[in-house]
């Protein structure tokens, strides 16, 4: 976490799931100069409000789905209502083979 020490950084490369680069790619597609929703500020102060007990549980791209989602949220972006419908829509399209 933020100033805290973590010890050495692993600087190992691997390939990134598609759901990695996606979340990735939502970043840069949100933080656009001509249609900016949230900035690397945003990003970072979310993922650190965290709390030690989950940021260690969740992995790097975890981090920043939660974080983007709460700035989203923050901004009125999106409601609570409608992250609840999507992600019930998603969780059943998976139990149905489709995703």
């Amino acid at each position: 976490m933020g100033g805290q020490p973590a010890g050495p950084v692993a600087r190992t490369e691997h390939d990134y799931a598609l759901w990695e680069k996606r979340v990735d790619a939502l970043l840069v597609l949100l933080s656009r100069k001509d249609n900016r929703q949230m900035t690397v500020d945003e990003l970072r102060r979310n993922i650190e409000a965290l709390g030690p007990g989950v940021y260690d549980s969740l992995s790097y791209y975890e981090r920043w789905m939660h974080s983007i989602t709460a700035t989203l949220l923050q901004h009125g972006v999106l409601t609570v209502d409608e992250l609840g419908r999507k992600m019930a829509d998603v969780e059943h399209r998976v139990a149905r083979g489709e995703l």
